[in-house]
This record gives C-alpha cells, structure tokens and sequence, in this order.
C-alpha cells in the first residue's frame, strides 16, 4: 500500500467493465503540465497517455502528428538487456503499438489542421497477462479529449479472439496462445475506423460477426470518455485554417477540367505516364485561371494547383461510381496482371519475384539455425523469435531519390502484415527446427506492395523446400461511396488509395483468412459493404493463388544445396552432460566434424550442417555415446572382464553386462576361460535390467536350450566407467 502525504492531489477515476475485468481511467494527478493526461489501468497493466500540440502551426502540407510509445523495462521488473542498460530506440513491438494508435486518431483531426501534435504513450507497469497495445488507442483518446486540442473523438479499442468456438473480449496472452483469432478494432460511437487481425484460417463470415461483436463491447469506454470530456474537458483552442479556393472556384476549376479531357488524362495505364500527363494539364489548366505574372499571381496559382488534387479525386470517384471505370482503365474487380519467376537467385536459400501490374516485391528466404533465433527484449514474456519477416521499401521503387535512413515504421508495419499473413502455414517447429528469415525488397510500387511481400515470400518459402501446410496469397480492396451507391475496389493502385474511402488488406487460403489490415475514412460502413469486400477479397484471392500454383504448386521436395541441414535427435536427459563432455570437450570434437549442435534442456539435440554427410557422422557418435541397453536387444559385445562368476560384456561405450557362466555353452562349464577370453566379440542379448540397473546377459543362440541366469546373492560389483544400467 503506497502513503500519501496530506497535500497529495486527489485523481477524477472513472471505471467500465470490459471483458469482464475493470478498466480505470484517471486524470488530475500525473503529468498535470501536458495539455491532456490520462493514466489508464486494467488488470496490473498501467500506461500513462500524454497530448500535447504547438501553439502555432508549421509549414506543411500534412498532419503533424507523432504518437510515441515508450516501453520502460521496470514496468516487468527488468534492467535492459542493451549495452547501456537504459532504453534505446524503439524496437518493433512498441514500433506497432504506436501504429496501432496513430492509425485511428490520425483521421479525427480536423482538415488543414498544421499545429505540431505529439502524442506519448508510456507503459508503466506490464502484468503479462493484459497486453499494453490494446489500451493505447483508448488512453490517447482520452487524453485528446481532455486537452485544448481540436479532435473529433472520442474513439476506443478493443482485442477480440477465439477460445473453443467462442468469441472474447481483451484475451489475455495466455489466452491468445489458443486463440484462433487475433482482432483489434478501433472505432466510434457510430463506426469502425481500423482493424488489424492476425488469424488461423478463419472463414469470412466469422469476421464480420467479430467486428460487429468488438463494436458493440466498446462503447462504455467512448461513453466513459463523454462523461469525462463533459465534467473535465478544456475548450478547444482556436486555430485558422490554411487558406483554400472558395467552393464556387473549385466548382468552376471542375468542369473546366472535364471539358478539357480529365478523365481521359486520369486513365492512363501506366503510373509514371499518368502522372507526367496530370502535371502537364494541371499547369494548363491553371494558366487559364492565373494568367498573370507577379507574386500575387503566383500565391493564386498555388491555391489552384493545391485545389486540382481536390478536383482529381471528385472525377475519379465519379469514373467508379457512373462509369465503372478506374485509374488505369481496369473494372472494379480487375486483378492487374501477374507475373512470377521463382529460383532468381543462385545462392539465397529460396527466391521468387512477384509482379502485379507496377507492383513488384523479390521475396527471399534465408534458413538458420536455433543460434539465429532473435531475443527479444520487450515487456512481453521472456521469448525468442525463430520467424522473422523483414520488408524493405527503397526510393527507387517510385521512382524517387531520397536518403536511406534506415526503418521506417511504415516498414516495419508491412513487415508484420506479411508475418501474420505467413506464420499459420509454418511447418511444426518440431518437424522443420529451423530459424527462416524473409526478406520483401520492393523493387517497384503502385499499390499494396505489402500483399505482394505476401505472395513473393510465401513462393520463397516453397521455393527453399519449407513444407508449409498451405500456400497463402494476398489482396488490398478499396471502396469508392457515394451518396446512395458505392463500388468495392479490387486489387487499388497508389492514387486509389490516396483518393478512395478504404484501405482494406486480406490475406489467406483457400480455406480462410490468415491475416486482416483495414483503414476506414468514411462513417457508417455497415456490415453489408464489409462482406461484399470480403467476398470479393476471397474470389481475388483464390485466382491469385492459381496463378502462383501454375509456376510452384508445392514446396520443393529438397533443400537448396547451400541451406544447412538439421537432424533432429532426443537424448536421455541425464546422458546431456556426456555429449558435452568435461569443459565442452565432447562438444567440440563435434563441432570440429563442421557442424553446429544445440542441445535443449528437454534432451532435443539438433546438428546443423551444410554438409549432410558431417551430419550424420555427428548423429552417429552422438547416438553411440548415449545408447542405453533395451530388453530382448541383441548386440555384438566385446568381452572386457572375466570373473569366476561369468564374462563382462561391454554392449557399446558406457553400458556393461554380465553374462553368468551358467549361460556361456550347454552343459556344465568349469572355467570362465574355457570358453572366452578378454577380447572376445560375442553375440548376446539382454535378458534383464534388473531395480539397480545392472544388465543380465544370455547367448541369443542358446535361448530355451539352457536355464535362465540365477537370481541368488548380489553379485560382487566391478571396477571400471559405470553409466546408467552398467555394471
């Protein structure tokens, strides 16, 4: 229990049940100085969630929006595991939290809105059970709720998953470990705006019943946020937008436009020709409204030039809605043309090039060993990473020249699109134990490269010989809405996503959906329009995975001849330390053989190699080191000791058994030595393994033709190496 001193100010709390457990919301007490605060509480989960934004507004032509989200170690009780032993840059966890909360407050502010807005997420305290991303999007609204900055909130997010058939509000990670289903939702009191999902094949209709579930079990969190906003919130700041042609302008720029040919200018096929052709009748058309020189006219001509990219998008949604026309001239549901090549690449593990229309990714798979695996160091529990997914997005892919400086968080969001989407049709750990890394370099773009890392990794995969379950494929759907119509976008270039209402990715199977990623910028989408885009996603879906299975309908029987080889073997727990040896010493002689050897607590021991034959070789001297003796097993044994009593029989290195004089030949023997010596190669078979271990022996070729050993006194023990069941 924490003491208080008498002038502690006292916190505003407000609670609401989700999922079963109390989510707390408090404010008036932390982080006072910030425009908005809110610490949020659920389980022994704790954020705090800070807003503020710059008194004046900056030069640009976007939203300067940041959302930060700061994962300190002592919220787990941990020192950081970094050379400094302090929190550096964000690593790919806290990277996707804060796209996870970015994505849905981005669209509330206000159009034009250019004051600086930064946002910060910091986690205070981690249970390990109730996973800190989900409560991001709820915090940050609050806090933006709360403050002076203009935003049309609130909005709240929820997890949905899967247990036995049942759908779940705010699993816990336990809970997710089982969990066929992993959605996040993020939306208003009247609609969804994000959704992100990762999935085990789920059907389509179970995902729209998911969605509309986690809408409803949301709003007494955006109901919690009203009440508080209303009792609690600061007035709004005043702020100007920037200036903008008046709306008749506009109107008269727009059908200027059509008279001169915009819609034959805006269906040209190809991206860099469409987009060298709009410049050219831009500056005509605008030298029709500002034909005069001087800065005054320039300042004008900026406005006109600023109001055509209004005027693009009111034409290309009237192509879709009236004409059933795209950017490029294709059909609503049009799949742009697709060509594959798989194997580009001599020496990568796996490799293929996935091409849709202006879209190209060169997928490659690289396989490692156990040694390869990624720690991570984040909040979450204690865990390595064998399937890493990384997607790279070079200047190049547009046709641009910008600096390289390094991931961006884009990046890293598409990278975890093409994980999700992959990681269900990985083969069992136990059957391929191998660490696989992807890597999606985009080598051209205009539209949903993250769908073609899709593809392009999973024939990669198939291409190395991973014996993935199913092949999987990728899709971005759009949405074009009208005032009593609307058109669902297959397959959308760069401008449609610009332009359009929607930004909906799927990815799947034939028998289900693997992996969901959708942005809505439109109210209201109702149930009906999002099962119409589904639908439409499984039927783009299913032809893409034709067109994949016409060039690699199956993984490769075999590895590539430069991917290492694992042979897999399971020890006794107890014979661990004799394949290590003292100091390592068996270890190494191993590894000398030009192999790696990992060696799991459990007695899983996996060789990795490129060369097949050094594998075996150190399967062999490892299952030789830690054979142990079976009943009714026969073996040829080398005689080691003689005694009055009987020969000691070494079976293989570390196991000894006696065979009793009475069980050397038929009839009476007198002298041990009259039938063996010290030497000896004899076949014999074990005929007990008595409470102690010790191994009793007979002549396999003198079975039923003599009497079993006898069972008096304990026979004398004997000097020598001893291991389990020797004597």
């Amino acid at each position: 229990m924490y003491q208080r001193t008498q002038n502690t100010p006292e916190a505003r709390v407000y609670q609401a049940e989700i999922g079963g457990r109390t989510l707390t919301l408090e404010t008036g007490k932390y982080a006072r100085q910030a425009s908005g605060s809110v610490v949020i509480r659920y389980g022994g989960t704790v954020l705090l969630a800070t807003a503020g934004a710059s008194k004046e507004p900056i030069e640009a032509s976007f939203l300067p929006l940041t959302v930060e989200f700061e994962e300190r170690h002592y919220a787990v009780g941990k020192i950081p595991g970094s050379f400094m032993r302090r929190e550096g840059r964000p690593g790919e966890k806290a990277i996707l939290s804060a796209r996870m909360t970015d994505r849905p407050i981005r669209p509330l502010f206000p159009k034009g809105f250019r004051h600086e807005v930064q946002v910060i997420l910091t986690v205070l305290s981690a249970d390990q059970q109730n996973p800190p991303d989900i409560l991001g999007p709820t915090a940050a609204s609050a806090a933006l709720m709360l403050s002076d900055i203009p935003w049309d909130g609130p909005i709240a997010a929820v997890r949905v998953g899967r247990l036995d058939g049942r759908l779940v509000i705010n699993p816990t990670l336990q809970e997710l470990e089982k969990s066929d289903l992993d959605l996040v939702v993020a939306g208003s009191k009247d609609a969804i705006i994000m959704v992100e999902a990762g999935a085990r094949e789920v059907p389509e209709e179970l995902l729209v019943e998911a969605l509309a579930f986690a809408h409803r079990e949301m709003q007494p969190l955006i109901e919690l946020q009203e009440r508080m906003r209303a009792e609690l919130g600061k007035p709004k700041f005043a702020w100007t937008p920037p200036e903008t042609l008046p709306e008749e302008e506009v109107e008269r720029l727009y059908q200027r436009a059509r008279e001169k040919g915009l819609s034959e200018v805006l269906t040209v096929a190809s991206k860099h020709e469409r987009s060298e052709a709009l410049e050219r009748f831009a500056e005509a058309l605008v030298a029709e409204f500002v034909p005069d020189e001087g800065e005054e006219a320039e300042a004008r001509r900026g406005l006109y030039l600023e109001a055509f990219d209004e005027v693009v998008k009111r034409e290309l949604r009237r192509l879709v809605l009236e004409e059933g026309r795209r950017a490029d001239g294709r059909r609503p549901d049009e799949i742009r043309e697709i060509w594959i090549e798989v194997g580009v690449l001599p020496r990568a593990h796996g490799s293929a090039v996935f091409t849709r229309g202006e879209t190209q990714v060169l997928g490659t798979v690289t396989l490692g060993t156990g040694r390869d695996e990624q720690i991570i160091d984040d909040l979450g529990i204690d865990e390595s990473e064998n399937f890493l997914v990384h997607y790279n997005f070079p200047p190049y892919s547009t046709g641009e020249v910008k600096r390289l400086r390094g991931v961006s968080r884009r990046e890293v969001g598409h990278g975890n699109l093409a994980k999700r989407a992959l990681r269900p049709v990985l083969p069992d750990e136990d059957a391929f134990p191998y660490t696989i890394r992807i890597v999606g370099d985009v080598l051209e773009s205009n539209g949903s490269s993250s769908m073609a890392t899709t593809c392009a990794g999973c024939l990669a995969l198939m291409d190395a010989g991973v014996p993935i379950k199913k092949p999987v494929a990728g899709i971005a759907m759009g949405l074009v809405m009208g005032e009593d119509k609307h058109v669902v976008l297959t397959d959308i270039l760069g401008l449609e996503d610009a332009l359009g209402d929607m930004d909906f990715k799927v990815t799947g199977t034939r028998d289900g959906v693997t992996a969901l990623q959708m942005d809505i910028k439109v109210k209201g989408l109702t149930s009906a329009i999002l099962s119409e885009a589904l639908e439409q996603a499984r039927r783009a879906r299913l032809f893409i995975l034709e067109r994949m299975a016409e060039v690699l309908p199956a993984p490769r029987p075999e590895l590539k001849p430069f991917a290492p080889r694992i042979l897999s073997i399971k020890i006794p727990v107890d014979k661990i330390g004799v394949v290590i040896g003292p100091g390592g010493k068996n270890i190494r002689s191993l590894e000398e053989l030009g192999v790696e050897i990992d060696i799991e607590p459990d007695g899983t021991v996996r060789i990795y190699s490129a060369d097949a034959a050094a594998a075996e070789e150190a399967r062999r001297r490892i299952e030789e080191v830690t054979k142990e003796a079976k009943v009714g097993d026969v073996y040829e044994g080398v005689v080691s000791r003689i005694v009055p009593f009987g020969a000691f029989v070494t079976l293989f290195p570390g196991a000894e058994g006696l065979l009793h004089i009475s069980q050397l030949a038929e009839g009476r023997v007198e002298r041990v030595e009259d039938v063996v010596k010290v030497g000896d190669r004899i076949q014999v078979k074990v005929a007990e393994i008595d409470a102690q271990g010790r191994i009793n022996l007979i002549r396999p070729e003198l079975e039923g033709k003599i009497a079993p050993p006898r069972r008096g006194k304990p026979r004398p023990r004997s000097g020598g190496p001893r291991g389990r069941g020797n004597r």
